[in-house]
């Protein structure tokens, strides 16, 4: 596919107006077909040349990543216009217009050229899977061919919205404990390299035989002397590797199972994956989502391979027309209560009611666990770092004790 270029346009509109604009397009042949297709012919069409001091300054990093909470923002403004009685073409030129995402200005106006060309929605927005998640895109094509697209963007919103909140507790339980060990790792390895040594000359000089924590520390940064730049390039190698690789399948499937067992992070990271599942499958469901498709969403999107698994058993049992909620109860993942209420939305036929209550009530257990974590982990880490960094000053300070024995 030809690279996208930005074409300056002139036409008459119908009242006779001379109108000037600026459209993205393969060639100038698209750029008159889209302005056919608008009921305009164009009197003339050329190629803006973006060169000097035209050319946009980027900075890499820096505006080009598009973020879930920017698709929650630009999903709750499409929603509330579409819902207000503007057009999609509108709307689209709204949001690029005003968006500060300048990567995400630019997808929808892509959008808005293909909409305008006569495209569908959710098969403009498909040219962004890179973008749009499958989720959104699924839920907006079943929302255009059912005739209630304004109440399914509603829904998108709702569930971009939740899944930002989600993602802010997780970070706020997370961050404490995080930087307190990389605070402790960097003070105990500034003691080990500059003030150990120090100590250590001095304490030769006297001549005094070193306590044994003493010893130990000197070993220590001896060690350390030689392995800090091997270690901190092995770090650094190795968080390239996890950016890179840390979505791929061979991953994935040694590292989920590890968080689900965690002594203290293990039941929060459960339950952030049945909340994401049960709000994912529900959303989809309300929206009109056929089952076997939403299925086949919903467990990637839930953000731990285990459950990925336990949603194909149920594929495979709902395609052979058997039960849906029967063979979560056979996966640990799933506590006994979200199965069992599962099974009531399904005899009931209110199956995406009862998963948004489920969504609800885990929604809260991951607020409460986060709250409880967060006043656990203070302390402890307080302590941690307060028992390393103490022990490590009460080692280099027991030889000061005989200083005046040898001075004497």
């Amino acid at each position: 596919m030809a690279a996208a270029r930005t074409y300056e346009y002139t036409l008459r509109d119908p009242k006779g107006k001379v109108v000037k604009g600026r459209i993205e397009a393969a060639n100038q042949s698209a750029v008159a077909s889209r302005l056919k297709t608008m009921g305009v012919a164009p009197l003339s069409i050329s190629e803006v040349q973006n060169t000097g001091l035209q050319r946009e300054i980027t900075i890499p990093g820096m505006g080009s990543t598009i973020k879930m909470k920017d698709l929650s923002i630009m999903s709750r403004q499409l929603a509330t216009m579409i819902t207000s009685g503007l057009s999609l073409l509108r709307s689209f030129s709204i949001l690029a217009e005003q968006t500060e995402n300048k990567a995400l200005a630019k997808v929808l106006g892509s959008v808005r050229s293909d909409i305008e060309t006569g495209s569908s929605l959710s098969d403009s927005m498909g040219r962004h899977p890179e973008v749009f998640p499958p989720l959104m895109l699924n839920m907006i094509r079943a929302g255009e061919v059912g005739g209630f697209l304004d109440q399914v963007l509603v829904s998108v919103a709702e569930n971009f919205e939740a899944e930002v909140k989600l993602r802010a507790k997780i970070k706020s339980a997370m961050t404490y404990p995080v930087v307190v060990l990389i605070i402790a790792l960097l003070a105990v390895a500034g003691m080990l390299l500059f003030i150990v040594p120090v100590f250590e000359a001095m304490f030769t000089n006297l001549g005094g035989d070193l306590p044994l924590p003493t010893k130990v520390l000197v070993v220590l940064a001896d060690i350390l002397k030689w392995t800090a730049f091997p270690l901190v390039a092995v770090g650094v190698g190795f968080s390239a590797w996890w950016n890179k690789h840390k979505n791929d399948d061979a991953v994935l499937e040694r590292v989920d199972p590890l968080k689900l067992k965690l002594p203290i992070f293990g039941k929060l990271f459960q339950k952030v994956a049945i909340a994401r599942f049960t709000r994912n499958f529900g959303t989809m469901l309300h929206a009109g989502v056929p089952i076997l498709q939403a299925l086949d969403i919903v467990g990637d999107t839930s953000g731990n391979v285990v459950v990925a698994h336990a949603v194909k058993d149920v594929q495979h049992s709902v395609r052979s027309g058997q039960s849906l909620t029967a063979p979560l109860s056979k996966h640990a993942v799933f506590p006994a209560m979200v199965t069992q209420m599962m099974a009531v939305g399904e005899d009931t036929g209110a199956l995406d009611e009862m998963l948004e209550k489920v969504a609800e009530f885990y929604d809260q257990e991951v607020e409460a666990t986060t709250e409880q974590l967060t006043s656990l982990i203070e302390p402890l880490m307080i302590a941690f770092l307060g028992g390393i960094i103490g022990s490590m000053i009460v080692a280099l300070y027991m030889p000061i004790f005989k200083i005046f024995d040898l001075v004497s």
